[in-house]
């Protein structure tokens, strides 16, 4: 064991000697004293540890982030390739159906992608003319709140329990864009669309939808997911975990992203083309909807494997033209790339479904990996996640 003074442990970890002793006292670090008795010494190696799994304090600031980092083994995000799920990255797997690639998420190979998926649950009438007025989010929220109730089993917290959930929620979820009107059998992504728009689906469509599912089942400790994570930590049951993730991926900036990309294409069909709509947002210095993102340096690739799938999906011809216009001339003007929310709105713009189709999207594909996560966190020791604040205040 090679020990370190605390000056060094302190130096590596980023924080000041009085918070390093502050670990000691939570348990998080231990220490000797050294051989004059006088000053303590400590484990590099569980210096190293430590630094890995996030436990790393950082002086707080009114403007900066959060950094945190949490081991596991459900998705790697490459600057260049996009997420790997479980060694697989999601890019590959686009031709994969929806469920499959959530049974891979939830148990990677030991899990059967023959594993029966169950018709979309009962949601009382009260709850389904909630899910009927309000927007995505709110419908799901009020649906899970209530699959929740009818569930004495939803404290069982093996992954076999977990995966039951996953597939019930999911399942019901896709019937939800229009109260469960829409077609009963099929795929997630066949009911979805079935719930999204009243006419038959092209199947090249489909394929799309079902690939942008694929694409969005996880990213890594987004937002939703550290939420979700959380919950997990204090054991809260899968339905609640699903709810807290949905809690984080309302917002504007997370989930609700497509929905203004989706109505600048609106904007530029009414307008002719692109150039007012895009110039009127250069002129009053706003970002662009869709472009830009906070890991990808060059294009998310997610938005590039979606992209190559429009092709002969049965889009109308002069939607999607506005779309290509748009994003070629947002490439040319602006230094950052269109990212999955830009891709996931030109399919819905083109494919002439709701605004609102990316939120559902979003929301479905990524129950499946707010739930992976709480598997791997169940395992993790309980409420682990408690940063410790520092006051700035009067």
């Amino acid at each position: 064991m090679q020990s370190i003074p605390a000056k060094e442990a302190a130096r590596r970890l980023g924080v000041k000697p009085a918070t390093l002793y502050a670990y000691v006292s939570r348990g998080l670090l231990s220490s000797t004293k050294s051989k004059d008795g006088r000053t303590s010494r400590f484990d590099a190696d569980e210096i190293e540890r430590l630094t890995r799994t996030g436990r790393r304090a950082h002086r707080p600031t009114r403007t900066g982030s959060v950094d945190a980092v949490i081991a596991t083994s459900i998705t790697r995000i490459d600057n260049m390739a996009g997420p790997i799920y479980r060694g697989r990255p999601a890019t590959a797997m686009v031709e994969t159906s929806f469920e499959d690639t959530a049974e891979w998420l939830w148990h990677g190979a030991s899990g059967a992608a023959s594993t029966p998926w169950p018709l979309p649950g009962l949601v009382p009438v009260a709850v389904r003319d909630i899910a009927t007025t309000n927007a995505p989010f709110h419908r799901i929220l009020a649906v899970t709140a209530s699959l929740a109730s009818h569930d004495l089993y939803r404290h069982d917290l093996r992954p076999e329990a977990i995966a039951g959930v996953g597939r019930k929620l999911i399942s019901t979820f896709a019937g939800l864009p229009d109260s469960g009107r829409g077609r009963k059998g099929g795929t997630v992504a066949e009911r979805l669309w079935a719930g999204l728009s009243r006419r038959p689906a092209p199947e090249g469509a489909v394929r799309v939808l079902n690939a942008a599912l694929v694409l969005l089942a996880d990213h890594d400790l987004a937002a939703s997911t550290l939420a979700a994570r959380v919950a997990a930590s204090t054991r809260a049951d899968p339905y609640s975990v699903v709810a807290c993730g949905l809690g984080a991926l309302t917002g504007p900036l997370h989930g609700g992203a497509s929905r203004a990309a989706h109505r600048l294409f609106a904007q530029a069909l009414d307008a002719g083309g692109p150039a007012p709509v895009l110039g009127e947002l250069l002129r009053r210095g706003e970002p662009v909807p869709g472009f830009g993102h906070k890991i990808y340096t060059e294009a998310d690739p997610r938005a590039r494997a979606l992209w190559r799938l429009f092709e002969g999906a049965g889009f109308d011809g002069k939607r999607l033209a506005i779309a290509e216009e748009l994003l070629t001339a947002a490439t040319e003007r602006i230094p950052v790339k269109a990212n999955i929310d830009f891709a996931t709105a030109a399919f819905s713009f083109a494919a002439g479904l709701p605004e609102e189709t990316g939120e559902w999207i979003m929301t479905i594909a990524r129950t499946a990996g707010w739930l992976a996560h709480a598997m791997e966190e169940y395992e993790e020791t309980p409420l682990r996640f408690r940063p410790r604040a520092e006051y700035i205040g009067p």
